[in-house]
């Protein structure tokens, strides 16, 4: 199995009859301090986004409308993950491999971050990535 270290998150869903409401806190309901949001919308179900890891930043996933997939790797192991409930999210820790793909035509993925873009602490290329990782083992 891939790190023990990242988790599917559930968030506490609130509500009545007018809708619902999710809360997400930075380091309550996820284990950061959030520094950076950004979202991905209107990409091709054929697309893969993302296909990069990160040095420093972690992070956690939601799509907060529609679905999509993530495929994650820590260098050896994979797992994949449907995002499809706007309640639930996929957190992921520094050094992991991820691509996002599958966008449904409404998906919008919404990413919470750790830390403030830093374009040198990606690591673009899956050949680096896994030769990083085994250096760091």
């Amino acid at each position: 199995m891939i790190t023990e270290n990242y988790k599917m998150i559930t968030f506490k869903e609130n509500g009545d009859d007018r809708g619902k409401l999710v809360i997400v806190e930075g380091n309550n309901d996820i284990p950061f301090d959030i520094k950076r949001v950004f979202y991905i919308y209107g990409s091709d179900p054929n697309v893969i986004r993302g296909q990069h890891a990160n040095r420093e930043t972690e992070f956690v996933l939601i799509n907060v409308c529609g679905s999509s997939k993530i495929k994650i790797s820590d260098g050896r192991n994979e797992a994949i993950f449907v995002l499809d409930k706007p309640h639930t999210g996929v957190y992921l820790p520094k050094m992991i491999w991820k691509d996002m793909y599958d966008f449904s035509s409404d998906s919008i993925l919404l990413v919470l971050a750790s830390e403030h873009y830093n374009g040198s602490e990606y690591i673009r290329d899956f050949n680096d990535f896994v030769k990083e990782t085994k250096r760091n083992v």
